[in-house]
C-alpha cells in the first residue's frame, strides 16, 4: 500500500516516491517485491556530514553474499535482477542458526495501512525464526514525523525506532545523535561478518548510516540510478504508430498528437520531475543533493538555467492543454493515477518504477491487452540525458542508545534475516509470511491469501534490507525490462559532489528551501511567473542561501568530493 502525497500538488512527492519503494513489497497480492559533524566528532546542531575523515574505519567490511546469484547481475549502479520463476524446493538458507538470544526488542516504524493484531501468525513466525521477541509500535506513516519527534524529544525512546528519510528534517538529525547508540563496536570492519546478510550490503549504504561521526544507522538499500520513470501506454503507442520522442519538442509534439480534450484524453500529467531529469537538473529529493560543484563553484540546484528552463517547459505543457485537468487542479486522481491511467485518460505520466510492475499486476486480469513501459529519459536537446545520482539509502533503523548489549545483539539478529537476499528461506518469510498460511505458489509465482494481506504489511522490511533487488516471477518481463532500464539510465547517470553522504545542515537553515516546491507547483501550473522564483532564489540566498553555501564548502574542503 503506497502511502498518500502529502503534498496537494499533482507531482509525485518525495514521500510517495520513496514509500512506495519501501511498502511494495508488503502491499501487493502476488509477484515478487521491489526493493526495491565534520570528521568524527558529534557536532549537534553544527551540522555535518558522514564522509569526514576517519568516516573509512568506521563502515563495515563488504564481503558480497554467495548464497544466491541473481539472473541480472547489478550495472551501472542498477538493482539485481530475477526473471525465473520460484521454486520453493531450491530456496537456500542465508540464516544456518538462530543468533538472537530470546530477549525482547520493541520497534517503532511508520506503517500504512491497518495494523494486524500483534499475536499474529505472521509475527509468531517471524519472531520465532529470529529467535527474538519483536514488539511492534506501529504508527501512521502519515503523520509519522510528528510522533517522531514527539517520541525523541521524551526519555522514552524504543529499543529500536525506524526513520524515513524524508522525515529527517527539523531537529531529527541531532536527536539522532543524541539518543541513539554507537553500532561500530558490532559492525564497523570486520565485525559485522558475525551478520553475513548485513555483510553484504552495498558500502554505499552503510555510509549513509553515519551520523555524528559514529555508525548509527541500518540502511535500506536503494540503486542510485533516479526512480523517476516516464510510463506509458505502450498497447496504445503501438495501435496508434506513436513513437517515443527523444526530445523536449519531440515529447510537446507527441502531447500535442496524442490530445483530444473531447474524446477526454491528454496526454500526460505533471511531468515536472521528468522535465528536471531531462534539462540535467541536480537532483533535490533529500538532502544534501541540491548542491554540485560546477566549474569549480558551489551552486545549487535552484540556482542553474537548466532549474529554470524545465519549469517553463513544464509550464509550456499545462499552458498547451495537454496535461489532464486533474493534475492542473491537483486532484487526488493525478497523485493515484491508476483508475484513469487505465481508462487512457492520459498515455504517460512520471512515477516511482515500483508502478511498472503494481500497474500490470492490477490490470493483468481485467485488461489483458493492458501494457504499462518505461519511456528512456532523454535529453532535452536531443541528445544523451545528464542524470545525478540519488542517495544509495533513505530509509533507516536506529538502536536505543540506553538499550543493554544483549538488546543491541537482538535487534542485530532482526536485521540479520530482514536483510536476507532474493531466493532464501528468509527473503519469503520476510516478505510473504508462511506457505499456505499467508501465501500459496501456483506455476510459481507466490500469491498473498487474504490473510497474508492483512498480515504481511510494512513491518519487519522496514528494518534492513538486503541490496537493492528486483524479482517479479508472474511477470519476469518488467523485472527484466526494470532492470535494463536502470542499467541504461545509469549509464548517463554521475555522482555529484555529495553523493552519498548523510548531511546534517545547521538547524539555523531548516526551513530555508520550504517553499521552493510549492512555488514550482504554481509556475508550471501558471499561477505564477519564472520571475517569481528568481526572485525566490535572490532572497533565499540573502536569507542564508549564500552562508549556507560557504558552510558547504567547508564541508567540501574538510572532506573532499564524493564524485565519481
Amino acid at each position: 500500500m503506497t502511502p498518500n502525497a502529502s503534498s496537494a500538488s499533482s507531482a509525485p512527492s518525495r514521500r510517495s516516491f520513496l514509500a512506495s519503494t519501501a511498502v511494495a513489497a508488503a502491499a501487493v497480492a502476488g509477484g515478487m517485491p521491489l526493493l526495491a559533524a565534520c570528521g568524527g566528532a558529534d557536532s549537534g546542531s553544527g551540522g555535518g556530514s558522514s564522509s569526514g575523515k576517519g568516516a573509512k574505519k568506521l563502515l563495515p567490511a563488504y564481503v558480497a553474499g554467495n548464497v544466491v546469484t541473481p539472473d541480472i547481475a547489478s550495472k551501472n549502479g542498477s538493482a539485481v535482477g530475477f526473471t525465473g520463476k520460484l521454486d520453493l524446493a531450491t530456496l537456500k538458507t542465508s540464516v544456518p542458526k538462530k543468533l538472537g538470544k530470546g530477549g525482547k526488542v520493541g520497534i517503532m516504524s511508520p506503517f500504512w495501512g491497518t495494523p494486524p493484531k500483534a499475536d499474529n501468525a505472521y509475527y509468531r513466525a517471524m519472531n520465532d525464526r529470529i529467535g527474538v521477541d519483536v514488539a511492534w509500535q506501529n504508527q501512521d506513516g502519515n503523520t509519522y514525523d510528528q510522533k517522531l519527534g514527539a517520541v525523541l524529544a521524551s526519555s522514552d525512546v524504543p529499543d529500536m525506532v525506524v526513520v524515513p528519510g524524508w522525515n529527517m528534517g527539523g531537529k531529527i538529525p541531532s536527536a539522532i545523535i543524541g539518543k541513539f547508540a554507537d553500532l561500530g563496536p558490532y559492525l564497523s570492519g570486520d565485525a559485522v561478518k558475525d551478520y553475513p546478510n548485513l555483510a553484504a550490503i552495498p558500502t554505499d549504504a552503510w555510509r549513509r548510516c553515519i551520523f555524528g561521526g559514529r555508525l548509527r544507522g541500518l540502511p535500506m538499500p536503494a540503486s542510485y540510478v533516479t526512480n523517476i520513470v516516464p510510463l506509458y501506454r505502450k498497447d496504445i503507442f503501438d495501435k496508434e504508430g506513436y513513437e517515443i520522442p527523444r526530445s523536449a519538442d519531440e515529447f510537446m509534439a507527441l502531447a500535442k498528437e496524442i490530445t483530444n480534450a473531447r474524446a477526454k484524453r491528454w496526454a500526460c500529467t505533471d511531468m515536472k520531475w521528468t522535465a528536471f531529469n531531462s534539462f540535467g537538473v541536480l537532483s533535490g529529493s533529500e538532502k544534501p543533493l541540491g548542491w554540485n560543484l560546477v566549474d569549480g563553484r558551489l551552486i545549487n540546484r535552484i540556482e542553474t538555467q537548466e532549474y529554470l528552463e524545465a519549469l517553463e517547459w513544464t509550464r509550456k505543457l499545462f499552458a498547451a492543454g495537454v496535461v489532464h485537468p486533474d493534475a492542473k487542479l491537483g486532484k487526488s486522481s493525478a497523485t493515484d493515477p491508476g483508475p484513469k491511467f487505465a481508462a487512457a485518460e492520459f498515455l504517460i505520466y512520471n512515477q516511482d518504477i515500483s508502478q511498472w510492475w503494481s500497474r500490470t499486476a492490477e490490470q493483468a486480469t481485467q485488461n489483458p491487452d493492458y501494457k504499462i513501459w518505461g519511456m528512456d529519459i532523454w535529453g532535452h536537446d536531443g541528445g544523451d540525458p545528464a542524470l545525478f545520482a540519488t542517495q544509495p539509502a533513505n530509509i533507516f533503523a536506529f538502536i536505543s542508545k540506553k538499550a543493554p548489549e544483549s538488546v543491541i545483539r537482538d535487534a542485530l539478529a532482526v536485521a540479520n534475516v530482514t536483510a536476507a537476499p532474493y531466493g532464501t528461506e528468509e527473503y519469503m518469510l520476510t516478505n510473504y509470511g508462511v506457505e499456505g498460511t499467508h501465501y500459496t505458489v501456483r506455476n510459481g509465482v507466490p500469491t498473498k491469501t487474504t490473510q497474508g494481506n492483512n498480515e504481511v504489511l510494512n513491518a519487519y522490511v522496514m528494518v534492513a534490507s538486503p541490496a537493492a533487488t528486483i524479482a517479479h516471477p508472474d511477470f519476469p518481463d518488467v523485472a527484466k525490462g526494470q532492470v535494463e532500464w536502470q542499467q541504461r539510465m545509469g549509464s548517463f547517470t554521475k555522482k555529484s559532489a555529495f553523493y552519498g553522504q548523510q548531511i546534517t545542515e545547521p538547524t539555523r537553515y531548516t526551513n530555508l528551501s520550504n517553499d521552493f516546491e510549492q512555488l514550482e507547483d504554481d509556475i508550471v501550473r501558471g499561477r505564477k511567473k519564472i520571475s517569481d522564483m528568481q526572485q525566490a532564489v535572490a532572497d533565499w540566498k540573502s536569507k542564508g542561501g549564500d552562508k549556507l553555501r560557504d558552510w558547504y564548502r567547508k564541508l567540501l574542503d574538510e572532506n573532499g568530493s564524493a564524485a565519481g
